[in-house]
């Protein structure tokens, strides 16, 4: 590590863990950088050309090999929507919703919340304007939107966007357009959309990797165990930062199923240790570890990968397993509730 020219602290403030393995990154960044010129070089000149960006197989394309840092705000904002939302909705939004009164409880979970968000990020550890940025657009969203107002995860979700865009008014549109438009139902009191999705991943495991789906069932593990924070912060706070934003590159663009994507990218790419592991607490610790490992660090392979391991998926056939098991919650809402009626 002395002899590492990388720093302790990404380019977006994540201190890197004691154990990070800098040779590795230098032999993957020596390659990747060369990758970045080049694909800045032809982002600059597709963003030039375009005038403002907008969907096309060829974005696609450039989005799937990721967007620079210097551009990913703005063509965040293109392609999710956001951009013509503000626009046809009201551009002032933002500004005004900061002028609302927040409900007490709200504001308190929010301001608990601040000090828990990236605490391995300098920009987050203190109690600096970061923090303040963070609490103005959770608080503004949440007068916004009372149905949602402030569910855990959005404080990772929020807190990325404002490290990326540099924008508060940004980062509130950017998550409006995820929670409204981009997770269905993710961030309800109920959580419903995500308790579906963590089934939907089970599901699509069973149905590529039967091997692996029968294995976890035998240890008896929960998919909530190792996926819940998966889906609630995106990968945020599960994935090496970059790997983290390339997945949202293609979130942005083509919604909620890269989620699935990453998630059965992980779980093929380390099917042979998992199937080893003969116990609970030994699965736990895998699922941590492989989101940190050489595989996951090296995003322009990682992201390869997404779209090569699970094989074909389509859109098609997660909006039927949502619906069948949304339709299987539903039913066993309303066998409990007539059973809690029935008297004894």
């Amino acid at each position: 590590m002395a002899n590492s020219r990388f720093s302790k602290v990404d380019e977006y403030g994540f201190e890197r863990p004691s154990d990070f393995d800098y040779e590795s990154y230098e032999d993957f960044m020596s390659q990747y950088l060369k990758v970045l010129a080049k694909r800045a070089k032809k982002w600059s000149t597709l963003m030039i050309d375009a005038g403002t960006f907008s969907k096309s197989r060829l974005a696609k394309r450039y989005i799937r090999k990721g967007i620079p840092s210097e551009h990913r705000g703005a063509v965040w904002l293109a392609v999710s929507g956001a951009e013509a939302l503000k626009a046809n909705f009201e551009p002032n939004l933002y500004d005004a919703m900061l002028e609302g009164p927040l409900d007490e409880k709200v504001d308190e979970i929010i301001r608990t919340d601040l000090p828990r968000t990236f605490p391995d990020n300098i920009y987050f550890n203190s109690t600096d304007n970061h923090q303040q940025q963070l609490y103005r657009v959770l608080a503004a969203y949440a007068y916004h939107n009372p149905t949602v107002g402030y569910c855990q995860g959005l404080n990772y979700v929020a807190g990325m966007l404002l490290l990326v865009t540099h924008s508060e008014d940004t980062s509130f549109w950017l998550l409006k357009v995820l929670v409204e438009n981009k997770l269905p139902d993710y961030y309800s009191p109920t959580m419903d959309g995500v308790i579906t999705d963590m089934e939907v991943l089970s599901e699509l495991v069973k149905e590529k990797f039967p091997d692996i789906h029968s294995h976890l069932n035998s240890v008896g593990l929960p998919w909530t165990v190792i996926t819940t924070k998966w889906f609630m912060c995106l990968f945020a706070e599960v994935l090496p930062t970059e790997t983290a934003l390339r997945v949202w590159d293609c979130l942005f663009y083509e919604g909620s199923k890269i989620l699935f994507r990453v998630g059965l990218s992980l779980i093929g790419k380390h099917k042979q240790d998992i199937l080893r592991c003969e116990d609970f607490a030994s699965v736990v610790q895998l699922f941590k570890d492989m989101t940190q490992d050489s595989f996951a660090l090296h995003c322009h392979e990682f992201m390869q990968n997404v779209f090569r391991i699970p094989g074909t998926l389509k859109r098609s056939h997660i909006e039927r397993l949502r619906g069948r098991i949304s339709e299987e919650h539903r039913k066993a809402k309303e066998a409990k509730a007539t059973e809690s009626k029935t008297p004894l």
